[in-house]
């Protein structure tokens, strides 16, 4: 038998956990309040494609998902997680030197990249030191600390800015990345032993590939999560401009954003409540008819009564879209993972990487079709929304078998 790999005290460990994973939800959020600025200076006369500079790093952390796991078992966990927090680094360093809207999508297409290896490879790292019910409360604790990201973000991200211009923002990535590097090369040892990594081999991952196609209720899972987190990632990259051209909220974005953003982290507290009660399917199905409600609602509103506390209508969508991705998104991705217990790790990344990969392809033309009003991301939230109701339909929900390590 394997000798059992050193642990952290669980405290520390949990915080290097939610740091190295909350590298994503910072480097999305912080650069929010600075797309103005990167607009005015590298492309004034190309505003419409600063959503771009969201979308590419979506794409980017999409494509390293699907890379960075099957790396960290054929050569450890700590190689890959501070070999990708390097490229994440470099990358945004270099785009302090870019001088236009260009070369700032391109290095953050290799952030993105750099970023899957610490976000995918923690959670690898926390199945190598724990399991079942472990593993699970290890994850709870870490998401909690990494809901409080999104709340302060964009508040770090617009100070920064402020004192230091759009470019202080990148090197804030720098330094967020270097802070958490070190701490895992000095204080985490390397949980994945020489003896027990696997070759990096094709085959296993084309299999897993062709099992998560194949399986009905993993594929239908796969696609409502794609156009779930389409919605979300529609809202990112419209909600600066909302907020600054359609109400002149500029100012403001960051508090509303974080508080908001805080305020609906409460559904993954919840969900975690009701979902053994209420079964994860029943979740899903009555938060995305919820969120289709509200964004008819929205459309009708704003056509009808534009003038008439349109900026407290837009808030209360955008609250319940937060909330519909807290009981949605967890739910839906073990629902997709049910049928494919014996090649989880794989497939976890495959479903990962490809919801992320296509929600960013389906968010950015609306993004790039943004018309001064929240209209056009309020008709394809609600689009997205009625597609996933119709596969949600034919979901069901079967118990994964226990493993032995589960009990």
């Amino acid at each position: 038998m394997n000798p059992a790999p050193s642990r952290l005290p669980t405290a520390e460990f949990v915080a290097l956990v939610a740091m190295l994973a909350a590298t994503i939800a910072f480097s999305i959020d912080a650069i929010l309040p600075a797309l103005p600025d990167i607009g005015a200076e590298l492309a004034p006369a190309e505003s419409a494609r600063l959503p771009l500079v969201i979308v590419s790093f979506l794409v980017g952390m999409g494509v390293g998902t699907v890379i960075a796991g099957p790396l960290s078992d054929a050569f450890g966990r700590k190689r890959v997680m501070l070999g990708g927090a390097a490229l994440y680094s470099l990358s945004a360093a270099a785009a302090t030197v870019m001088a236009d809207l260009d070369g700032i999508i391109l290095a953050r297409l290799l952030q993105g990249l750099g970023a899957a290896g610490p976000r995918v490879v923690a959670i690898a790292m926390v199945r190598d030191l724990y399991q079942g019910r472990g593993m699970a409360r290890i994850i709870s604790y870490s998401m909690m600390v990494f809901t409080l990201v999104p709340g302060i973000a964009p508040l770090i991200g617009a100070g920064i800015s402020a004192s230091f211009g759009w470019r202080g923002v990148f090197w804030s990535f720098v330094a967020f990345s270097l802070i958490s590097s070190l701490w895992l090369a000095l204080r985490q040892p390397e949980t994945l032993p020489t003896r027990s990594r696997r070759p990096l081999r094709v085959r296993p991952l084309w299999q897993a590939a062709r099992e998560v196609v194949s399986a009905p209720d993993t594929r239908r899972a796969l696609m409502a999560q794609t156009l779930v987190f389409a919605i979300l990632f529609a809202t990112i990259i419209s909600i600066q401009q909302i907020y600054d051209q359609t109400f002149d909220r500029a100012a403001s974005f960051p508090l509303w954003f974080g508080g908001i953003a805080l305020l609906s982290g409460l559904a993954n507290l919840l969900n975690a409540r009701l979902v053994g009660r209420l079964g994860m399917v029943w979740l899903i199905r009555r938060a995305i008819a919820a969120h289709l409600g509200l964004s008819l609602v929205l459309v009708v509103f704003w056509l009808a009564f534009p003038d008439l506390l349109g900026f407290e209508a837009f808030v209360a969508w955008q609250f319940g879209t937060f909330a519909m991705v807290g009981f949605a998104v967890g739910n839906l991705n073990a629902l997709a993972l049910v049928p494919l217990g014996h090649v989880a790790g794989m497939a976890s990344s495959i479903v990962s990487s490809a919801a992320t990969v296509g929600a960013a392809a389906l968010a950015a033309p609306v993004g790039l079709l943004f018309d001064g009003t929240p209209l056009p991301l309020a008709l394809a939230s609600a689009l997205f929304a009625a597609l996933a109701s119709l596969l949600i339909a034919r979901l069901t929900e079967a118990e994964e078998a226990p493993r032995a390590t589960d009990v």
